[in-house]
């Protein structure tokens, strides 16, 4: 009967210590040095994370200041920084091997995009260095010297992903043009990972390539209106010119 009783009290200690791990600093800063640690592995940049805050059992979350710095040849420190992601997640999924956030909004950030006089950019540069570090497959692995898959690990779908009001600076400076401040049309995301989602190690490369490759389609149109109307400009003044000197 003792040792049944010493069974309990270590059990119920064991439930107790998870159960605050779950809810507690310890999770947060699990999920804060996770993404700081995938995001430079898959960028080859420093990301950093002032703070995270999950709430599981409300099904909330917020990751704040994050900042994605430049590569070192570039002239402004960040290529991307955030006050705050918000999310809301499926509770009811993590008693499955599919995690579902039901949203994830975030809101005003701020994209630096940096063009070089060979037409690349620092987005650019950041998206090959995330494809070039990005796993090919999303497929299960096998344990060395077997033929049994590894563990599954959770799989993450989002199903709404909201980009809204990204301040966009634009410095065309090494085309003959100048730095563009304009705010972006919210971009709107739906089924990032598809079905099945995406491994939850790979889930923040994942997002973050979404993301700027999204930014990075608005700028290139951005940049080619502007360099148009840079052109016109310099026709007229020709014209100008000729027609003053007749």
């Amino acid at each position: 009967m003792k040792k049944v009783v010493v069974f309990v009290a270590i059990f119920t200690l064991l439930i107790g210590g998870i159960f605050l791990f779950l809810t507690g600093d310890a999770l947060n800063e699990l999920v804060k040095g996770k993404i700081e640690e995938v995001g430079k592995q898959v960028t080859e940049q420093t990301v950093t994370v002032e703070s995270v805050e999950i709430k599981l059992f409300d099904g909330t979350g917020k990751i704040n200041n994050l900042v994605l710095p430049n590569p070192e040849k570039y002239s402004t420190n960040a290529a991307f920084s955030l006050k705050e992601i918000a999310l809301a997640i499926d509770s009811a999924s993590f008693a499955t091997d599919l995690i579902v956030i039901d949203k994830i909004i975030i809101n005003k950030p701020e994209a630096f995009v940096e063009f070089t006089k060979s037409g690349g950019s620092n987005i650019q540069d950041i998206l090959d260095a995330i494809k070039r570090n990005s796993p090919k497959s999303n497929t299960a692995q096998t344990s060395e010297g077997s033929d049994e898959p590894k563990t599954r690990e959770p799989f993450i779908r989002v199903n709404h992903f909201v980009l809204a009001g990204t301040a966009l600076t634009m410095d065309l400076s090494q085309l003959d043009n100048k730095v563009h401040q304009l705010t972006l049309a919210d971009i709107n995301l739906t089924n990032i990972g598809g079905d099945a989602g995406v491994p939850a190690s790979q889930f923040g490369a994942e997002l973050l390539k979404q993301a700027l490759s999204s930014i990075w389609k608005q700028a290139k149109t951005e940049q080619k209106e502007q360099l148009k109307e840079q052109f016109k400009n310099k026709i007229k003044d020709k014209l100008k010119g000729f027609i003053d000197s007749l």
